[in-house]
């Protein structure tokens, strides 16, 4: 098939893009690095009248240190998330991921912003986000405002992003000396959907978790924060029997969709494996 006709815009500007956007009577779909969008354009699952191209907005781009946060600018390509230092200093579960994310043809054009916006509940970026506790800077024709990650993702594919909204930057507070953290997916070939996804931050004093966030992905039908097993680790040690601990909730933690290949029981039990392995690696980076 082939994407229905459709108009083009291309704006400079966050608010030309908006105005743009307010003009087509919202039937209009915003487009940047399109590897999500062009698929679905070409099986005709979207079919806008305008295509609104932000690729050009240049205060969409950029990484910057801003005090305690890391400022990230939508349009930065999955390529720049693995070799920024800024990122790898500062936001390192997106570095780690990245690697992970499709294949590098993909990495050279897909952008952040975008699989954030997308909201693909098999996809990594979505859920660091969520594991770094970030916030999400919203732009709309009364300014900006900032949704916490704990809010932003709403349901398969939908987040807090309204009709005509434009995502401009993801902003994560900077991890500290007593954070420690862990990523890995199951997948059956590298660059596939993970079968499932996890990444853990976490903090620590003393060698006793004070904080800890753990987001999986590919178990439900948005990231998923495994609160059951965060609560259960706080104030421990990462030993074995607190490990086991979290492992024992974590399966009533995430919602696996019914699925032919890789019912829900074998993704709850892949979970478990997949928990305990990144607890134990990061128990392993004590100093």
């Amino acid at each position: 098939m082939k994407a229905r006709a459709f108009s083009y815009a291309r704006p400079s500007t966050v608010m030309e893009a908006l105005e743009a956007f307010e003009g087509s009577g919202e039937d209009a779909s915003y487009i940047a690095g399109g590897q999500s969008l062009v698929p679905a354009l070409a099986l005709r699952l979207q079919a806008p009248q305008l295509l609104i191209d932000i690729a050009h907005i240049e205060t969409l781009r950029g990484v910057e240190l801003q005090g305690d946060w890391l400022r990230i600018g939508a349009l930065t390509r999955h390529c720049e998330v693995l070799a920024d230092p800024l990122i790898r200093m500062h936001a390192p579960l997106y570095s780690e991921a990245a690697p992970h994310v499709a294949h590098p043809a993909i990495r050279n054009k897909g952008t952040l912003g975008g699989s954030i916006s997308h909201a693909d509940p098999a996809s990594e970026f979505p859920a660091m986000t969520l594991a770094l506790g970030a916030e999400l800077e919203i732009a709309n024709r009364d300014g900006t405002r900032r949704v916490a990650a704990d809010d932003f993702f709403v349901d398969l594919f939908q987040t807090a992003i309204e009709p005509g909204e434009l995502l401009v930057a993801i902003h994560v507070p900077v991890v500290r000396p007593g954070h420690r953290w862990a990523f890995h997916e199951l997948a059956r070939r590298r660059g596939d959907f993970a079968l499932v996804g996890c990444g853990i931050l976490a903090e620590f004093a003393d060698d006793v978790v004070e904080e800890i966030r753990i987001a999986f992905f590919s178990v439900g039908s948005t990231p998923i924060r495994a609160r059951q097993a965060e609560d259960s680790l706080m104030g421990k040690r990462l030993d074995q029997a607190a490990i086991a601990a979290a492992q024992a909730l974590v399966g009533d933690d995430i919602d696996p969709p019914e699925d032919e290949h890789v019912p829900p029981a074998m993704k709850r039990h892949l979970a478990r494996v997949l928990l305990g392995r990144l607890l134990g690696q990061i128990a392993r980076q004590a100093p």
